[in-house]
Formats: structure tokens, sequence, C-alpha cells
């Protein structure tokens, strides 16, 4: 017997009529280069998604075509968010991180047939412009900064070729919701980066997660400034979260000195943020100097998030930082850090510990851990170590054009996420490393991310990576690499010390080596690829 509901596709017109028609007195905030901020309104947003909608048929772009995006978080860039995957196109966002090789790797890869770069990103791009191979059309979206527009019959202005275009009429349909709506590459720490392609289906799907009440929960009364770049997994998708609940949106463009972001909460009253942990790293010693009193949550994910780090904004501004986990894979929400009634008895500090979890799987997504090895599933007890695997309908299952490996993605269909954890009897999920970032000192395992939280708890240290080192006793040790705050001293002894009373001895970094900056990935995450090159070879002290 089958159940007699309209069978009607998931797909993102849904979202973009949505917010035309119920929202459109809502407000699009964007901060220029030139440090002022330009605002829209839905409504006037809407009738440019629809003009673009026609350039990219007068730009004759394939009916599925790659469209690349080389932009900041603006409005600009969300009227592609829309216009592309509403007329069946497939948004590419291109990270604006990536070396030159990899850029050049990934828009060839992906076939893209435009790319769409802010003016003030043309000095980035434009030097790779004749190594793509499929581009055939670049349009620069001017922003105000940056050099002059090249003259070259590939080039178009975007505010020319809108003024041009007849918006187009009606309700825009994609009949497929299976059929592709977006892509992004992983960062590619090994190797080249691989593409993840989203569908409308589970792009639907994973925005309507951001609006469960057990989690972001984004409403139409809020006010939501994402830090985190819109060409990282589609800044976790708050952009569509945000136009289906009808939230107001800051975007925050090229601005992302802690002065800026924390100016733009004060002004604009933002009610949520949302950014890796290196951002809320640099804001924390500035809270005091801005009104952020209109904040309800700060929402923190990308890599895990120390205990040090949440517990001081709690300290600043009432509010621990809501950590979330996931990856470009995941879409990327898969778990998120929210406390549940059952840990309302809990003392203040014993919270703290539960809010340095990752948390439970956020609902419709599945999450096990298993033995890497032979692929054993491990219990929830809380001690049990086990690789990640997640499955559900907004997780990939395999990458675009059968790119890795093949021991990505498990005989049964789950992802291997590649991180450690334990998982407790709530199902909150604790990281405890990459599985390449482990330290296997005489046979036992030592977790450079909880090690890295406890150096980081120091009132002198401002980042810390832990990284292997070989070591002919024990085949491994760990090195603590150590970013000391402005205006402080530490020793490696004094760091020692206080280490000592908060792990056990065996975890005790045979060597600390002090260093200017902990090198970032281009999603903003610590790149300990980078440090065990640079460290590569190292002596540890006898």
């Amino acid at each position: 017997m089958l159940g007699l509901m309209q069978d009607r596709p998931l797909t993102l017109p849904h979202i973009f009529h949505r917010a035309e028609q119920y929202f459109g007195h809502k407000e699009l905030i964007t901060a220029t280069p030139a440090g002022t901020t330009e605002t829209t309104t839905i409504a006037d947003w809407a009738v440019r998604v629809r003009r673009l909608a026609t350039v990219l048929d007068t730009l004759g772009i394939s009916p599925d075509g790659r469209v690349g995006t080389f932009c900041w978080n603006s409005a600009r860039h969300l009227e592609l968010y829309l216009a592309v995957p509403c007329t069946g196109r497939v948004l590419h966002t291109l990270n604006l991180r990536l070396f030159p090789d990899q850029l050049v790797y990934v828009a060839n890869h992906a076939g893209d047939e435009v790319v769409f770069v802010e003016r003030s990103l043309l000095g980035l791009f434009w030097p790779h412009v004749d190594r793509l191979e499929t581009v055939r059309h670049i349009v620069v979206v001017d922003d105000g900064a940056g050099p002059e527009i090249p003259d070259d019959p590939r080039v178009s202005d975007y505010e020319q070729l809108l003024a041009a275009a007849s918006p187009v009429t009606g309700r825009f349909t994609v009949d497929d919701e299976n059929s592709a709506a977006a892509m992004c590459y992983t960062s590619g720490t090994t190797g080249n980066p691989k593409g993840v392609v989203y569908s409308h289906r589970s792009t639907l799907l994973h925005s309507l997660a951001t609006l469960f009440a057990d989690g972001v929960g984004l409403r139409e009364r809020d006010v939501v400034l994402p830090v985190v770049p819109m060409f990282h997994a589609n800044a976790w998708g708050l952009p569509y979260g945000c136009l289906l609940a009808g939230s107001s949106l800051v975007l925050p463009g090229p601005g992302m000195t802690p002065d800026a972001i924390l100016a733009l909460v004060a002004e604009h009253r933002v009610t949520l943020a949302a950014g890796v942990p290196t951002i809320w790293m640099g804001l924390l010693p500035k809270l005091g100097e801005y009104d952020v009193s209109s904040l309800r949550a700060i929402l923190c994910g990308g890599s895990a998030v120390p205990r040090s780090l949440s517990e001081g904004f709690r300290e600043a501004t009432g509010l621990p930082l809501l950590q979330g986990w996931g990856m470009t894979e995941t879409s990327p929400l898969a778990a998120l850090g929210v406390l549940r009634a059952a840990h309302d008895e809990l003392s203040e500090d014993e919270r703290a510990d539960v809010r340095a979890l990752q948390g439970p799987a956020v609902p419709l997504v599945e999450l096990r851990i298993a033995d890497p090895d032979t692929g054993e599933e491990q219990p929830w007890d809380g001690t049990s170590t086990g690789e990640v695997q997640a499955a559900g309908p907004w997780i990939a299952r395999e990458y675009y054009r059968g790119e890795g490996d093949g021991g990505q993605f498990t005989d049964d269909g789950w992802l291997r996420t590649g991180d450690v954890a334990v998982v407790d009897r709530l199902g909150y999920v604790k990281l405890v490393d990459r599985t390449k970032d482990l330290v296997k000192s005489g046979g036992e395992w030592i977790s450079s991310v909880e090690l890295e939280n406890e150096i980081m708890a120091h009132p002198k240290v401002a980042e810390a990576a832990v990284i292997a080192v070989p070591h002919e006793k024990w085949v491994e040790r760990p090195l603590a690499c150590v970013v000391v705050k402005d205006g402080e001293q530490l020793t490696a002894d004094e760091l020692i010390d206080f280490l000592a009373p908060r792990v056990a001895k065996w975890w005790l970094p045979d060597a600390v080596e002090f260093i200017d900056e902990v090198p970032k990935t281009s999603v903003g995450k610590f790149s300990k690829k980078t440090l065990r090159d640079k460290f590569g070879g190292y002596i540890l002290p006898s």
C-alpha cells in the first residue's frame, strides 16, 4: 500500500520562491572593501536573481553547466547561490585560498564554463586564466576595489549584463530532486582536492536541518552573520537556511579582522554568528570593546573547539561556543553540541566538559565508530575509540568522477570520515584526532587534539598544534608547536609543569617549539601537514 501524498520534488526553487513571497522586506547587508556597507531587500535581490537567470542563458551556459564563483560573502554571491541551481546549472564555489595549481585543477576538473570573479580578487585569479581549459566567460563583479578590469573578449561586467537582461517570469522548476545543485572541493591537504556534488534534495533537507530547535534553530527574527566563507561547504548551509527561515543576513565581504567582524555584530544587532575556531580566537581578546549583547548563539566548527576558547566566550558574553561537527562530504552539518535535559543536573564545570564534545548526530544523520582496520563497530561507552563513519540523505556516497583511492566509503555505503572519536551513552561524539594525526607512542595512542586543548588552556598560549616526530625507542613522540600571546613570555619548562597535572605523564611532549603562527589550511584549520614538513627529521632532545 502506498501513501496518498503529493509527490513534489525537493528542490531549491522552493527556497527562492518562499523567500521572494514571504520575506521580501527582510534585509541583506554586505560589507564592502571600502569599509562601508550596502543594504538591499530580499524583494530587490529576487529581481536580480531573475535577471541573472536570463544572463546565464544569454552567455550560453549548458543546461547543467558548472558555474564557478570566486567571490567573498556578499549579496551578489547569494544571487548566484540561487540563480545557478534554480535554472538547473551547478554552482561551483572556488576556494579563494587554494594554491594556484589547485585552483586551476579544480576549475578544470569540474569543467567550469564561466567564473564570476569579484574585482578585488582579480589579482589572485587573472594570472591563471589562460590555464583554464573549459572556461569561456569571466564575469567581473565590481565591488569597488582591485585592479583595472582586463580588456579581453572573454570578460564581461556583472552589472552591465544584469541591466541588459529581462527578469525571468513565473516559477523556476527543477524536475529531478536528485540532480546536482552545487559542488565543493575538499581542501586537498593530501593529493588533489576531490569534488563533492550536492543534489537539490540533499541541499533542501540540509537547509531544513538548520531550522531544528535543538540545533542551529534559524528563525525569521534572526540576524545571521556567516563569517565562514561561502566557498567553505556552502557557508555550512546558512545562506539557504536563512532564506528558508526568513532570517536577515549580514555578509562580511573581505573584512575578516576581529574589529570588522565585531563592528558588524554591534551595528546590525547580529543574533547568530558562525565561523571556525581561529576566527573566534582572534575575537576573544576584543569582546569587551563592542556591544555583542544581541547574540543568542555563536556557532563554531571546522575543527575541534578548545574548551578554554568556549569558556572564554562564556565568561565574556554569557554564551559558550556552540560546537558543530561535519565536513565537506557531510554538507557539512552532521553533529551539534547542544546540551540535553540529562545535563541539567551537572555542575557548570561538568557542562563545560559536555560543550567541549562535538555532540550527537542531528536528525536524519546516522553515526557510528568502527575499528579503522577491521571495520568492527565499537560500543558507545565513552572509552572505546574508532573512526567516525556517517550515513544520511546529505552525506556523500562517492566523489565526482570517482576520484579517491576507494577507501573513503565502506562496502555498506557509509562515509569514512578519517576522524577518530569516542561516543558516550547519549550519543555525544568526542573527537580524539584525525587518523593521520594520532601519535603512536610505544604502541599506545596519544590524542593530539586533547593535548592541544590542554596546552591552549594555558593563559599565555594563543595557539598550539601537536605533531608526531620519530623516536628511536617509542616509535613516535609528541612535539608541541606553540604560539605565545603578544606581550607574554613562556618557557618550555613552564608549559610542561602546567600540563603535568592535566594529562598522563607519558603524554607530556618531549619538546616544545615556539613559532610565530600555526599554519592554516585553505578553510582555516591548523595545517599539521605543513608542520610535519617543517619539522621533518626533527631530533628530539635526549
